[in-house]
Order: structure tokens, then C-alpha cells, then sequence
């Protein structure tokens, strides 16, 4: 499997599109934006929404699309397309050529989980505390 270098920004990102997956993803990020004030970053090899830690992601891959919210298990009942994957309460919607999702739908999930963060703060950080303690190893005595 080759090796594909990430993008150096969101433009970038979305300048290396095509096809249908460039349309898309245009569409989704001028929701986006238009919907929250957003930070905008490429991290982990996509386009990453932040307010109070990461809120929101669009990956491009060959044949779908995702379009996935830390805290989505928390945005069900906006769209039951939402599939829990992940840590952190993740949920994403995975999109193919024919997908169809309504702006109204998209800009209620982002302000629900802006609002989500603005709330209970960085879901990464969150998801630190509710690690359990890791369990001691008992000491190995020779007798």
C-alpha cells in the first residue's frame, strides 16, 4: 500500500479531490463553515472541525466519504444513519456517490455538538478520564 502524504492545509485537502468526492466534500466543508465558527485543520489525514477540541471530521477515501462527530452517539436522533464507531462517543454517517442529507439536518448536528463541547469540554480530554486505572502487576519475588 502506498504511502500518500497528507495535505499541508484545507485547501489542499480538497484541491486533491475529483469526481464526485470533490463535490461532496465542497459541499459539506461550505456547510460547515457556514453553520459554526469552526477551527479548520487537516489532522489525521482529513479535514478536522475544532471549538473546544475536535468536534467534527470529512474523510475522503476512494469510495465513500465520512462525515463523523466525536460526540455523535449524543446526535442520533438527527439522522439515524449515524453508526457509533470509535472512542470518545463517536458516531459517522458514511456517504457514497447517492447519499443525500438535507443542510438544515447537517447545521442542527453542528450546533448540537459545538453546544456538546462548549458543555462538557474537549472530548479527548473526557475520554482520558474515564480510562480506568491501569492494574499493578504484582511484584515477581524469587524465594
Amino acid at each position: 500500500m502506498e504511502k500518500i502524504k497528507p495535505a499541508v492545509d484545507p485547501d489542499a485537502y480538497v484541491a486533491a479531490l475529483s469526481g464526485w468526492r470533490l463535490e461532496r466534500v465542497k459541499f459539506l466543508r461550505k456547510t460547515v463553515r457556514g453553520a459554526a465558527s469552526l477551527e479548520e485543520v487537516v489532522k489525521w489525514g482529513h479535514l478536522v472541525y475544532l471549538s473546544n477540541g475536535p468536534v467534527l471530521f470529512i474523510r475522503a477515501e476512494d469510495d465513500r466519504i465520512l462525515f463523523g462527530f466525536w460526540r455523535g452517539q449524543q446526535l442520533t436522533s438527527n439522522d439515524s444513519r449515524l453508526k457509533p464507531s470509535g472512542k470518545y462517543e463517536m458516531a459517522t454517517l458514511e456517504m457514497g456517490e447517492q447519499t443525500k442529507i438535507a443542510v438544515s439536518t447537517i447545521r442542527r448536528m453542528i450546533k448540537e455538538a459545538v453546544a456538546l463541547n462548549a458543555r462538557l469540554g474537549n472530548p479527548q480530554k473526557a475520554a482520558l478520564k474515564k480510562k480506568p486505572p491501569a492494574e499493578k502487576k504484582p511484584a515477581n519475588k524469587l524465594a
